[in-house]
């Protein structure tokens, strides 16, 4: 099956959609599935508002239309509520195509922390975007409930997996701080809820992996702790295998691939009792859940490594796209995506192609 997945999220951006869209697309193809990507490369962009360092693609019309038709998918899949995503639904909807799209992103919740703008305003905005696709993927129990309770349709699960091979705790980092190591990764921003983190009163060391526009803040304020900036590869496999606790701050993550990728390096996981951490944590003896993140800290200690390990390795990615592509074949074949002839539109729309 040929599969075109359009995002807004891509390379060089580090962070868990890119990486489950890269995965994907390794798994699918041992599954027949022949994934190509529809992406911000090439379009004119932005700094997003409120996030440096961080921008948005502005595609044009013309040049979207081109790129769906020489993919000629046989399914249409939107990752992102981006400009790109909304473009790609947009021609979908010129052409009768059915597509598919996932929720991977709380944006209702990042814009409310940044702004007075309340989290019902940008939701309705996602339920008329997802609401038009054959099916919206989620990847927990806890996701599919709440956004069913908010007037989502057509929800179907698709669960996340991890690279074992690539995570794993045979080599981990040397690192000359006091234990335990208590380590978090990710985008260092404010919707992450990292302070919640850093502001604990735990024993021996804390150590942040990733970047954002709240690092040098941070760092100012909590100078104990070891900021250590983005890491990739064995890089990064060696530094979770090293850290006696992961800890999973965030409030707004609607699943936290991090989280497999710590256990599959052996750390087990403290975190919030909230969607993500719950589906993945809850019932096994691979972390610590509770309202009071020091105490999950310290439980999560006595927790086995070699059981986080063998949790992670039941988790392929293999059976994400398998997954993933049951959802496609969902679609209705009368409304499969067909090649269409996009010359009117380049007579009709201004703009040039990149």
């Amino acid at each position: 099956m040929r599969i075109l997945i359009a995002t807004d999220a891509w390379h060089p951006q580090v962070n868990g959609v890119v990486r489950t869209l890269t995965s994907l697309r390794r798994a699918a193809g041992s599954l027949g599935g022949d994934v190509q990507f529809l992406t911000p490369e090439g379009f004119p962009s932005m700094d997003l508002p409120t996030y440096p360092g961080l921008q948005v693609a502005w595609p044009n019309r013309c040049e979207i239309a081109r790129r769906i038709e020489a993919a000629n998918p046989e399914a249409i899949h939107i990752a992102t509520e981006g400009p790109v995503g909304w473009a790609a639904r947009a021609y979908c909807r010129r052409h009768g195509l059915a597509f598919t799209t996932s929720y991977t992103t709380r944006f209702p919740e990042y814009i409310a922390v940044r702004s007075i703008v309340p989290a019902s305003v940008p939701y309705a905005v996602l339920r008329y975007f997802h609401n038009a696709a054959a099916t919206t993927m989620v990847a927990v129990p806890s996701l599919y409930n709440e956004l069913s309770a908010r007037g989502f349709r057509k929800l179907a699960f698709w669960g996340r997996g991890v690279d074992t091979d690539l995570f794993n705790p045979d080599h981990p980092a040397t690192l000359d701080l006091p234990r335990p190591i208590f380590m978090t990764m990710g985008r260092v921003a404010i919707e992450k809820n990292i302070e919640a983190f850093l502001s604990l009163d735990l024993p021996g060391s804390k150590v942040v992996i990733g970047d954002g526009p709240q690092r040098r803040e941070l760092a100012q304020k909590y100078p104990d702790v070891k900021f250590l900036g983005e890491k990739k590869g064995a890089d990064l496999t060696a530094h979770l295998a090293a850290a006696d606790v992961f800890v999973f701050p965030s409030l707004t993550d609607t699943f936290g691939v991090v989280q497999l990728e710590a256990l599959a390096c052996g750390a087990p996981v403290a975190a919030f009792p909230v969607t993500g951490p719950i589906d993945v944590i809850s019932g096994h003896p691979i972390g610590a859940l509770d309202n009071d993140l020091r105490a999950a800290c310290l439980r999560a200690l006595t927790m086995s490594r070699e059981t986080c390990r063998q949790f992670a390795l039941e988790r392929s990615w293999e059976n994400s796209a398998r997954q993933f592509i049951a959802n496609l074949s969902a679609l209705q074949p009368s409304r499969a995506p067909r090649p269409v002839t996009i010359a009117s539109e380049s007579h009709a729309v201004g703009g040039s192609r990149t």
